[in-house]
């Protein structure tokens, strides 16, 4: 069972796709929102959840104060079962129309994207290649906004991801069979 650990969603239950996703543990999610609420990184934010799933990274954030978020899985099963995830969340929040799902490709998604984002979550599957990552890291680097941050999940023993010009990583932590990587926009880049 996968739930929402904290927030106004507290509790609330989410589904979770049966085959072709991997839930993010609670125990990785409630250190990786613990660190993101120390850093003040959530109150507010718009938030771009990427091979989203059953949409718990995304969900977590809306419960802990950020202002919106755009959930992307290709998927269709899985992107259905977000949308229901949504509406309980939203429902438990008491506020509509701040998730939207995207049953599209994520980096068909990127090219046509439009709105900034304050915070990003990537958790690709686990056979997408370090190359297509990297690709797909290039192609949101122009949507974050300056004070950004992007946390990257993937196995414990993949290389870091290649960052992209103007991105650097500023943390990286494991979980047991679990790596995350947070990144944000460097100073130089910034300054442009």
């Amino acid at each position: 069972m996968t739930r929402i650990i904290a927030g106004g969603a507290s509790g609330i239950r989410l589904t979770v796709p049966p085959k072709g996703t991997r839930p993010t543990s609670d125990r990785v999610r409630e250190s990786l929102f613990a660190g993101l609420e120390a850093a003040d990184e959530l109150a507010g934010a718009r938030v771009l959840d990427l091979y989203a799933g059953s949409g718990a990274l995304g969900l977590e954030a809306l419960s802990r104060g950020a202002a919106s978020a755009d959930l992307v899985e290709q998927s269709r099963p899985a992107a259905a079962i977000a949308r229901e995830n949504v509406q309980r969340v939203e429902r438990s929040l008491g506020r509509s129309g701040i998730a939207r799902v995207h049953a599209v490709a994520v980096d068909a998604f990127l090219r046509g994207a439009a709105d900034a984002v304050d915070l990003a979550f990537l958790d690709p599957p686990y056979e997408l290649s370090e190359a297509d990552l990297a690709g797909t890291l290039a192609l949101l680097a122009p949507h974050l906004t300056p004070h950004a941050l992007v946390v990257v999940e993937r196995a414990s023993r993949s290389p870091e991801p290649s960052w992209p010009g103007g991105l650097e990583r500023i943390r990286e932590r494991g979980y047991g069979d679990t790596a995350l990587w947070w990144a944000q926009p460097r100073a130089e880049s910034q300054s442009r």
